[in-house]
């Protein structure tokens, strides 16, 4: 990959949608994970105000450091960055005290971790509308059209996705290039849902680089034929992820009512 000039490109795509949209800048969600460091570095390339939230929710503190560093290092090299946190920790709590009581941990648990996400999607997006901002999305390839790692209307609910195009692996070639924090650089990946130590290996069962080559092997057209072992392993996660999310990553289906009961 000619990262320089893939990092143009995306630089100057943010700048011609930003400008035609008639918007005032970026507001971006930061993790302390690679994904939004890297767009959120993209962003501030254009010039264009970007303003960074910080959304704790029960948040490992290595996380918000991360984050923390982050914002720190893109003022330092940026003109018009700007931050705010909104600790959204009491406002999670007090959902779930009013929500009933279901016996099913872990669909509660899950379920749980999608309010976090979905939380902060709300938050991302009153201040985009206070400002005039673009929510920026930081979803990478292998996450929103390979297995469908993200959540609906929470981290999925974006305006434009920047580096949606580009696979883990480009991300932090990319990440590299534009000087990211060492510490998020080697950080392992996590959604930080759970409130724990889990990563996305963990949840998905198989690593980023395992993910991209399975992608690319249905790419090319194979089949659980093809594979045995490890291999097979990892390509079946594959194959039943990007079933099982096939309605995070397609339209929303309409159900089309034909003419003539309409019209009759």
């Amino acid at each position: 990959m000619n990262t320089e000039k893939v990092v143009d490109y995306i630089v100057d795509w943010l700048k011609n949608y930003a400008t035609t949209a008639k918007v005032n800048g970026f507001v971006i969600g930061i993790s302390g994970g690679i994904d939004s460091a890297v767009t959120s570095t993209l962003c501030a390339k254009t010039g264009f105000p970007v303003l960074c939230v910080e959304m704790p929710i029960h948040q490992g503190e290595n996380q918000v450091s991360r984050a923390k560093e982050h914002i720190t290092q893109l003022k330092k090299r940026f003109n018009a960055i700007n931050s705010i946190e909104v600790n959204l920790t009491s406002t999670f709590e007090k959902f779930k005290s009013v929500i009933p009581e279901v016996e099913d941990s872990a669909t509660v648990n899950l379920s749980l971790a999608n309010t976090r996400a979905r939380l902060r999607m709300t938050t991302l997006y009153y201040f985009a509308g206070l400002y005039g901002y673009l929510v920026a999305g930081t979803g990478n390839k292998v996450e929103d059209f390979g297995v469908g790692f993200f959540t609906k209307y929470g981290d999925g609910g974006v305006d434009l996705s920047p580096i949606a195009d580009l696979m883990k692996s480009e991300v932090y070639e990319i990440a590299k290039y534009l000087n990211v924090s060492t510490a998020i650089q080697t950080a392992q990946p996590t959604d930080g849902l759970f409130g724990d130590s889990r990563t996305d290996e963990d949840q998905i069962g198989a690593s980023y680089n395992e993910l991209e080559w399975a992608m690319k092997q249905v790419e090319l057209g194979k089949t659980s034929a093809n594979f045995k072992g490890r291999e097979l392993e990892v390509f079946t996660i594959y194959k039943q992820r990007n079933l099982a999310n096939k309605h995070k990553m397609e339209p929303i289906p309409v159900c089309e009512i034909p003419k003539e009961l309409k019209f009759s």
